[in-house]
C-alpha cells in the first residue's frame, strides 16, 4: 500500500542540526531564511505532496500518458496538480529572483524535491527538467534569450527539456548527427532525431523550450564540434502571440517499465527555428551545467522512492499477521504476531531506513555546498564548495539510485507474494526506481567519471573536501560514548585511503585497472561519506539526550539506526576494498568469444 508521509522531523534534523560546522553555512544571501520560514515551507510542501501529488501516483502509473496525432496527454489529474504546483511557486522555490523565482537555498529545495519524488516520481520529472534547462539558459544564453524565456519558464507557464540522445548516440555524444544551419537572420534551422526526451511533449504547459545539441556546418568531429541550441515548441506570430508551431514534434512516446506518467518522447526536428546558447562548438559545457544539476536531482529521486518504499514496508510489517515471534508470542489476542517481530523482516526494514537516512545526510551536505558554491562570501569558500560538489555529484547520482532500487526491492520482499501484485503498490516503486540508475549517465559512467576525471583533477585536490573533515572528526572525537562509531569510521576511511592510492598508482600504468575498480570505489567512497554523516548524527543525538529533550524517541532511534548501519552495512566497505585490491585480471581475462 502506498502510504507516504514526508519525514519532516528527520528533514529538520538534517537542515538544522547535522552540518552546522561544515564551512558552507551562514550565507548572507539566506540571512532572511529563518527556521520558522524553513518549517513553514516544509509543512506546506508536505501537505501538497501528501494531499495532491501522491494520490496520483498509482492512478498515473495505471493510466500512463496518451499519444494521438502528435499530441501527448498526461494522466487524469496531472494538469490540475501542475496548475496548483506552479500557483504555489513550488517549481520556482530555489530559482533566481531576477526571473521571478523565490531564491531559497538548495539545502531546503532538495528536501522539497525529495518529497515530490517520493510522492510521485513521474510528476517530479516535469519541474525537474525545466529547472535544469533554466540553469543552462541562465548561465550561457544571451540577455535577449534570457529575457524572453526565463520569466515564463520560472513561472511554470512554460516548461523545458534537454535533447541529447539519438538512436545511434547515447553516452558517446561524439556520434551525434543533428545539425544546425544558419538561417541568415541570426538564428538556425535545426534538423535531426532525438530519443528518450523526458517531457518532450505534454499538456501541462502551452510552450516547451527544448535545449538541443547539434552540429554547425563547420563543426569539427567528435564532442568538440557540438553546440547547444534553444528550440521552442511555439514561436510568436506577427502580433507577438506564441501561436506558430515550430518544426519540432513528437513522433511517438516510449512504452516503459516504469515512470509511465512521465512523457518520454521521440522527437523530430525538421528545420526547426532555434538560437545558439553559449559559444559555437562548446555546447557540452553549457549542457553539463544542466546535466550536473540533473544528476544530483536524479540521486534525490532514488532517495525519494527509497523512503516511500520503506514507509509502505513498515505499514505492511505492522499490519500483516503471520507466525509467532521466536522469543515468544507478542499478540496473544490475535491468531498471529505482526511480521515486524521477525529478525529478518527487521533486517530489511532497518536496511531501508539506514540507507534513506544516510543518503539524506549526504544530500544535506552536498546541497549546502551547492549554496556555498553560488553564494559563498569569498572565493576560497566558493572554490572549496565547487570541488566538493564535483566530487560528490557522481556519488549522489549513482549511490542513491542503487540504494533506492535496493530499498524498493526489499519492500517487495517484505510484502512477500502480495508485493508482486500490482494492487499492493510497492512493485511500482521497484519499476520506477530502475530508470534512475540509467538516465543522466548510467551509474557505471558515474563511477568512471569519479575515478577517471574527479580523482586525478588538480592532483587529487577535490578529495580534500571529503578527506579533511573526516580525518579531523576522527582525531577530534575521543569521547568513549562515540568510540564504537569512530572505530568503524576510521577503519572504513583507511580502506578508502588505501583504495585511492592503489587506483592512482595502477591507473597510471593501466587505465583498465581504474575502470575495473570504478564501481566498487564509488560504493566505498559513498559508504565512508555515509558513515561520517551517521557518526556526526550520533554525536548530535547523544548531546541532545544528555542535555534533556522531549524528543527522546527521535534521537534514540537515530542512534539505533546508526548502530545498525555500522554493524550490518558499513562492512560492505571492506568487501569493496578487497574487490578493488583484486584488480582487473579475472574481469578482463576471458576471451570475448567465451561469453
Amino acid at each position: 500500500m502506498q502510504v507516504y508521509t514526508p519525514p519532516l522531523r528527520d528533514m529538520r534534523f538534517v537542515f538544522n542540526e547535522l552540518h552546522t560546522d561544515d564551512g558552507f553555512g551562514d550565507l548572507p544571501a539566506f540571512a532572511d531564511v529563518t527556521p520558522d520560514i524553513v518549517d513553514a515551507v516544509l509543512i506546506e510542501a508536505a501537505k501538497l505532496c501528501d494531499g495532491v501529488i501522491a494520490p496520483l501516483n498509482l492512478s498515473g502509473d495505471e493510466e500512463g500518458c496518451h499519444f494521438e496525432n502528435g499530441v501527448v496527454r498526461t494522466p487524469r489529474g496531472f494538469k490540475p496538480a501542475w496548475d496548483q504546483f506552479v500557483a504555489g511557486g513550488w517549481n520556482a522555490l530555489v530559482l533566481p529572483t531576477q526571473w521571478g523565482g523565490q531564491g531559497l537555498p538548495e539545502a531546503l529545495g532538495k528536501l522539497v524535491d525529495e518529497m515530490v519524488c517520493a510522492a510521485n516520481m513521474s510528476f517530479s520529472l516535469y519541474p525537474g527538467l525545466t529547472n535544469g534547462a533554466i540553469a543552462a539558459i541562465d548561465g550561457y544564453a544571451d540577455d535577449a534569450l534570457k529575457a524572453t524565456y526565463l520569466p515564463r519558464m520560472v513561472s511554470g507557464e512554460w516548461s523545458g527539456t534537454m535533447c541529447l540522445t539519438e538512436p545511434q548516440c547515447g553516452t558517446d555524444l561524439g556520434l551525434l548527427r543533428t545539425r544546425a544551419d544558419p538561417d541568415g537572420q541570426g538564428g538556425y534551422k535545426v534538423s535531426g532525431a532525438k530519443i528518450f526526451i523526458s517531457a518532450g511533449e505534454h499538456d501541462l504547459t502551452d510552450n516547451i523550450v527544448h535545449l538541443v545539441l547539434a552540429r554547425l556546418p563547420d563543426a569539427p568531429k567528435g564532442v568538440k564540434g557540438i553546440s547547444l541550441f534553444l528550440v521552442p515548441k511555439l514561436l510568436p506570430d506577427a502580433s507577438g502571440q506564441w501561436s506558430v508551431r515550430n518544426g519540432a514534434r513528437c513522433t511517438a512516446i516510449e512504452h516503459k517499465m516504469g515512470i509511465k506518467a512521465s512523457a518520454t518522447c521521440q522527437m523530430l526536428f525538421e528545420d526547426a527555428t532555434g538560437w545558439l546558447v553559449g559559444e559555437p562548438h562548446r555546447g557540452l559545457e553549457a549542457m553539463f551545467t544542466m546535466m550536473n544539476a540533473e544528476r544530483v536531482g536524479v540521486g534525490i529521486q532514488g532517495l525519494g522512492v527509497g523512503e516511500a518504499a520503506y514507509q509502505a514496508a513498515v505499514w505492511y510489517a505492522k499490519d500483516r499477521g503471520q507466525g509467532r515471534s521466536l522469543s515468544g508470542t507478542k499478540s496473544p489476542d490475535k491468531p498471529a504476531d505482526s511480521i515486524i517481530v521477525h529478525p529478518d523482516v527487521r533486517r530489511m526494514l532497518l536496511t531501508m531506513r539506514a540507507w534513506n537516512e544516510g543518503c539524506r545526510g549526504i544530500a544535506g551536505w552536498v546541497s549546502r555546498a551547492l549554496d556555498a558554491e553560488k553564494h559563498g562570501q569569498d572565493a576560497e569558500t566558493r572554490a572549496q564548495a565547487a570541488d566538493f560538489v564535483a566530487l560528490m555529484t557522481p556519488v549522489v547520482k549513482a549511490l542513491f539510485t542503487d540504494l533506492g532500487l535496493e530499498s524498493a526491492s526489499l519492500a517487495v520482499q517484505v510484502y512477500g507474494g502480495h508485493g508482486f501484485i500490482r494492487e499492493s503498490g510497492v512493485e511500482q516503486y521497484m519499476r520506477d526506481a530502475r530508470i534512475a540508475m540509467l538516465y543522466e549517465g548510467t551509474n557505471g559512467i558515474q563511477a568512471l567519471d569519479l575515478v577517471g576525471r574527479k580523482l586525478p583533477a588538480n592532483m587529487g585536490r577535490v578529495l580534500r573536501g571529503l578527506f579533511h573533515p573526516i580525518s579531523a572528526f576522527i582525531e577530534d572525537n575521543t569521547d568513549a560514548a562515540l568510540a564504537p562509531f569512530i572505530t568503524g569510521l576510521k577503519r572504513a576511511f583507511e580502506a578508502l585511503q588505501g583504495a585511492t592510492a592503489m587506483i592512482a598508482e595502477r591507473g597510471m600504468r593501466d587505465p583498465e585497472e581504474a575502470g575495473a575498480a570504478a564501481t566498487d570505489y564509488l560504493r566505498l567512497l559513498g559508504l565512508v561519506a555515509m558513515a561520517y554523516c551517521f557518526a556526526r548524527a550520533v554525536k548530535v543525538a547523544q548531546a541532545r539526550l544528555t542535555e534533556g529533550t522531549d524528543e527522546t524517541a527521535f534521537y534514540t532511534a537515530k542512534i539505533q539506526t546508526a548502530q545498525f548501519f555500522f554493524d550490518r552495512l558499513l562492512p560492505q566497505a571492506t568487501a569493496a576494498f578487497l574487490a578493488i585490491k583484486a584488480g582487473k585480471a579475472s574481469m578482463m581475462a576471458m576471451d570475448e568469444a567465451a561469453f
